[in-house]
């Protein structure tokens, strides 16, 4: 066999070439830019992008506010009527992937190449916050491939109790890493660099995992609880700071008050209003806002799922939006309370996975729910004395479920789990809904996923059910 000779002048122009190439890249780098992403830079723009994402339009405002009959459309209706736009439900996966798992899952990488723990640690509980919610609203999702995406183009779609105990595990490890006494991290605009309350969020995450399997898997629930108690149940208490976004002015506004910016097609919705008005609940007049008609005095929400012509002659004027405390460009976010902890143990105690008495952990979820925003003393003492709202054991699905959805006001994605899971309060479906008299009980996955995904798309849909709003996800069992 002859042997292929390269002339030496080709090699020597490679040469060339490769070292003028090098001299490129070296006299083009700019000195005053980083090489290196910053991960105080990379937490900050990501809490700030995932939280918009939690609270924005297409998780929120079009789909899950709705669903759970928290907000209504005065304009627009559609989206009120089981109807989402293909747009809402592809921003809800691409902005969770692309800015969420693919940001914390290098800002946890950062904290192995940078010998700090705690950045790391809070880019897996950050993460895991992420693909907890993904679950929630779609079931079986793209996981254990989804943090490489360049080893893994297409991933497969792990089953939502996969997921659920995968993040269990995760959550786990990050508080075991966890060293508030050094290794400090800047960037953390929700809970102020505090490594005990990332603890305690994350704890609290685990908490919540821990009932989403409670149903189907009653002793891995206890056993959630069970570990926390041998760690010392470094949970959230009274007077913690709980995990929520301070928003700025605008660039940094809260995303509904960049949304009311430019439009105005949402208002509370009638159920909710009609439940504070019969409990007389002080909150009403924080969650909602009186009629800008001039002698109003009454609280006026919307029905659900009105035709266009139906919601428009109610006039924008004689109904009430969502008040300022929701609404204003500086309102919080609110992503895990003291309220929703205490909550969660009231249902664990009633369960038997803790110890406890569950209609106390009750009173006290309620107590901070009022708490929360600035109501206390006499007028939580005259609430929780109502027959209405007294904790019932024999249905503490629906004393919890009632309590707890009035509670996660605003946190519509939350609520949504919660209300499919408890199956409390019992909502009416939208009087104009696209479902045959049926309500969503989850997301479908957006159109991008059949089209470059295709076959581990096919085998989620095979083992989960139809791809439609109607299908119930693994926790959803009753």
């Amino acid at each position: 066999m002859k042997k292929l000779l390269i002339p030496f002048y080709i090699i020597f122009a490679a040469t060339l070439l490769a070292s003028c190439q090098k001299e490129l890249e070296r006299v083009n780098i700019n000195p005053n830019e980083p090489t290196e992403v910053q991960p105080d830079y990379l937490l900050s723009n990501g809490i700030k992008a995932n939280v918009d994402t939690y609270w924005g339009t297409d998780a929120t405002m079009e789909t899950s506010l709705l669903y759970v009959q928290y907000w209504a459309k005065i304009q627009y209706p559609d989206p009120d009527r089981y109807i989402p736009a293909t747009t809402n439900i592809q921003n809800v996966w691409n902005n969770f992937y692309a800015q969420g798992i693919e940001d914390f899952t290098t800002l946890a990488q950062l904290g192995d190449s940078l010998h700090n723990p705690n950045y790391k640690a809070v880019g897996i509980i950050m993460r895991s916050w992420i693909f907890q919610v993904l679950t929630d609203l779609y079931g079986d999702i793209p996981y254990t491939q989804a943090a490489n995406i360049q080893r893994y183009l297409t991933p497969v779609y792990d089953s939502q109790a996969t997921v659920y105990r995968g993040l269990l595990s995760e959550l786990k490890g990050a508080v075991q890493i966890i060293s508030p006494a050094g290794n400090a991290i800047q960037g953390d605009s929700l809970l102020a660099n505090n490594m005990n309350s990332w603890k305690k969020f994350a704890n609290g995450l685990r908490t919540r995992i821990a009932l989403r399997i409670a149903d189907r898997d009653p002793a891995a629930a206890k056993a959630v609880f069970t570990e926390l108690a041998a760690e010392g149940n470094i949970l959230l208490g009274a007077g913690d700071r709980e995990a929520k976004l301070n928003y700025l002015t605008s660039p940094n506004q809260n995303p509904v008050g960049r949304n009311r910016e430019t439009r105005n097609d949402y208002r509370i919705s009638k159920t909710v209003v009609d439940k504070l008005k019969a409990l007389k609940d002080p909150r009403l007049s924080i969650y909602a806002a009186l009629p800008t008609e001039p002698g109003s005095t009454d609280y006026v929400g919307v029905t659900n799922g009105l035709s266009a012509d139906s919601a428009s002659r109610l006039g924008f004027s004689k109904t009430s939006d969502v008040g300022a405390a929701f609404t204003a460009s500086q309102s919080p976010a609110w992503v895990f309370t003291y309220a929703e902890q205490l909550f969660i143990l009231a249902e664990a105690a009633q369960r038997g996975l803790i110890s406890g008495n569950a209609a106390d952990l009750y009173a006290q979820a309620i107590r901070a729910s009022f708490k929360q925003y600035g109501i206390t003393g006499k007028p939580v003492d005259d609430y929780l004395a109502q027959p209405a709202v007294a904790y019932d054991p024999t249905n503490y699905k629906k004393s919890i479920g009632e309590q707890k959805w009035l509670a996660l006001f605003s946190e519509g994605l939350e609520a949504f789990a919660e209300w499919r899971r408890l199956d409390y309060p019992k909502l009416t479906p939208a009087y104009t809904g696209a479902l045959q008299g049926k309500m969503p009980l989850r997301l479908t996955y957006p159109s991008s996923e059949q089209a470059l995904n295709g076959a581990n798309y096919k085998a989620a849909v095979a083992r989960q059910g139809a791809d439609l709003l109607t299908t119930k996800v693994w926790f959803d069992m009753y």
